[in-house]
């Protein structure tokens, strides 16, 4: 299976802008793409083109996943397996829309929940927002003019990592259907969750914040906070999550280069982005060669 890495390089709608500039700086790794070239995957690159700055800040993002949607089903529509490189994941309405939400799942890495409502929010970030618009609460009108988007029911969404809570956003996640694995969770921990979800659905679509890590790895940004899984904890999770579900696109988000001052938090999102590129090829080598 090809591999499409979708640039989708935003914050706030606004084009290179802190998170949005780790997005192009990944999608233009040189040493990322030889990686992969090397381990045999045949490997795009594809860009959202940006929209006019001088409109409304939601109805920026908005518009930057109504784009998105279109590039992952072509892609889709191409045999290729989209990883979208974004700086907000308020990206996961496009990727999610352009996958197809019927009967799809969520798998979600996060130091947040990013579970806030318009009634509850108080930091005005339209990004702490996606996951609750993704599983239909908040702008559902705005929402729905996203081609192909219909939201995900709470109950199929596993939320791994979060830690770093206000107490409002502790409540809300508590009363919510969600499963979670928070913290530094443990493997065992993350993969009773996921097979609790591979008894509802059969196909996810996988989230990576990359403030997920803990900051003994690196700052991914500056959310960064400490408690959370280490590089080597995800990329288990990221096989144990390929080994139970067919992963339908997957995105890398909330990446800040400014804060990753050692190049650390580079070098692990290289690393896991292989290991996705590795799932990838290998189940799209089972659909073409099913055991017997």
């Amino acid at each position: 299976m090809a591999l499409e890495l979708i640039a989708w390089p935003y914050q706030d709608g606004r084009a290179d802008f802190r998170m949005g500039r780790g997005a192009t700086v990944l999608a233009d790794d040189d040493q990322l793409r030889s990686q992969l070239r090397a381990e045999g995957r045949n490997v795009s690159v594809e860009r959202v083109a940006a929209v006019d700055e001088n409109r409304p800040e939601v109805a920026r993002v908005i518009e930057l996943d109504r784009r998105l949607a279109r590039q992952v089903r072509r892609a889709r529509a191409r045999g290729a397996f989209p990883l979208v490189l974004a700086g907000n994941c308020n990206s996961c309405l496009g990727t999610v829309a352009g996958v197809g939400p019927d009967g799809l799942g969520v798998v979600w890495f996060d130091a947040h929940a990013d579970f806030d409502t318009p009634e509850d929010n108080v930091s005005g970030f339209f990004d702490v927002m996606g996951l609750a618009i993704l599983t239909g609460t908040g702008w559902q009108a705005l929402a729905h003019t996203i081609p192909g988007f219909a939201p995900v029911a709470e109950g199929n969404v596993v939320l791994a990592g979060v830690r770093d809570l206000e107490p409002y956003q502790r409540a809300r996640l508590e009363d919510a259907a969600i499963r979670t694995a928070p913290g530094a969770f443990g493997a065992d921990q993350l993969e009773d969750q996921l097979d609790r979800l591979r008894t509802d659905v059969e196909r996810v679509y996988l989230h990576l914040d990359l403030d997920a890590l803990d900051t003994s790895v690196g700052h991914a940004n500056e959310y960064a906070a400490v408690g959370g899984p280490r590089s080597e904890m995800l990329l288990r999770a990221i096989s144990a999550v390929f080994e139970r579900f067919r992963v339908e696109a997957a995105a890398v988000t909330a990446y800040d280069p400014s804060y990753d001052t050692d190049g650390r938090i580079a070098a692990a999102a290289r690393a896991l982005i292989a290991a996705i590129a590795r799932g990838a090829a290998e189940q799209g080598r089972e659909a073409a060669f099913p055991r017997r």
